[in-house]
């Protein structure tokens, strides 16, 4: 019978290493010789099974404890001062040993598993993806521990990856929402495509992304799809401006309409309105026409604004007629000028 390594050894640490030093020599060692990482291989088994060992028993305080003051000779059947004195001989974890065989396709493996001994957390830390956990029953209690490694067709379920895509839409489009059909390149190298319809909520803008949820690429083993992310891009329309809710728009009037007053048809994203325009107007002015913005997305019952600016036209071509009228105009304005001058 072969004479059993000291745990201080089998870890690489000097005696008496601490719970920090004993969890890292642990988990390096562990991840090393997994047989998952090694299969076939019956040297690195035995290493998995004899570092797992000595961690069991170097990771719990009393174990350790009582390791450093007897040696391999505290866990023997029947050694005065046993605590884990019920079992098998020999079996330093004979007060709650569990053994189950695992398959990976290339045989057998078992491996034990023991109450005390923190296991679940380690594997977790260390193995995340390779390892199911479950519940084993033994000797009439019941503990949790690992379901064994699964093998590579057997890995943990994992969500699909996310994707990622662009889709443009008109001015329109974002402002009054559509469902719109969309078409998307799949990334499986084989240049096959897929036909989407997408929902474009109202008031969406440039920047803004929209979730198909199942949409992205397939689940490992029946678990959910991953989603696809379309980022949105919205067209230009002429003649209109968009800041947040807002829009801005600009105005053209007469001139006479300017100095006399009167009305402007103004147009909006919900139809033509007519705006009012007072005496003497100049260019540059803001009309601003409550509700004649964009939808919030947050709130439908909520728009943002439309805002006119007054540009004043100036007449290109004047028959003989109207020229004239317009210098006995400007006389008038000239003399009523000089005229507050002198009274002031």
């Amino acid at each position: 019978m072969s004479v059993k390594r000291d745990y201080y050894e089998v870890l690489g640490l000097s005696k008496g290493a601490d719970a920090s030093s004993i969890k890292k020599a642990y988990r390096k060692l562990a991840k090393k010789y997994h047989p998952d990482t090694n299969q076939g291989d019956k040297q690195a088994e035995k290493k998995f099974k004899e570092v797992t060992e000595a961690y069991t028993v170097l990771s719990d305080p009393e174990k350790k404890k009582m390791y450093d003051q007897f040696g391999h000779a505290a866990f023997d059947q029947g050694a005065s001062g046993n605590p884990f004195g019920r079992g098998a001989s020999g079996n330093p974890f004979s007060g709650g040993s569990y053994q189950r065989t695992y398959t990976n396709g290339n045989g057998g493996y078992q491996e034990y598993h023991f109450e005390s001994g923190n296991m679940d957390d380690m594997f977790g830390d260390i193995f995340g993806d390779l390892f199911g956990r479950g519940k084993y029953e033994g000797e009439g209690e019941q503990f949790r521990g690992f379901q064994g490694f699964r093998g590579y067709e057997q890995q943990r379920d994992a969500k699909g990856e996310d994707l990622h895509a662009e889709i443009s839409v008109t001015f329109e489009e974002a402002v009054f929402g559509c469902d719109k059909m969309f078409t998307l390149r799949e990334p499986n190298g084989q240049g096959t495509s897929k036909t989407l319809q997408v929902h474009i909520p109202a008031g969406i803008d440039t920047g803004k992304s929209i979730r198909l949820r199942g949409k992205g690429m397939a689940g490992m083993n029946g678990a959910e799809n991953g989603d696809l992310f379309l980022k949105v891009n919205v067209g230009a329309k002429a003649g209109y401006e968009r800041k947040g809710s807002d829009v801005y728009t600009t105005v053209f009037v007469p001139y006479t309409t300017a100095v006399f007053g009167g009305e402007a048809k103004v147009q909006t994203l919900y139809g033509d309105v007519l705006c009012k325009i007072g005496k003497g107007t100049q260019s540059g002015t803001k009309i601003r026409l409550r509700g004649k913005g964009i939808v919030s997305m947050k709130n439908p019952d909520v728009r943002g604004d439309q805002y006119v600016t007054v540009q004043i036209e100036v007449p290109k071509y004047l028959d003989p007629e109207a020229e004239q009228k317009l210098r006995e105009f400007e006389n008038m304005c000239v003399k009523s000028g000089a005229e507050n001058r002198k009274s002031a």
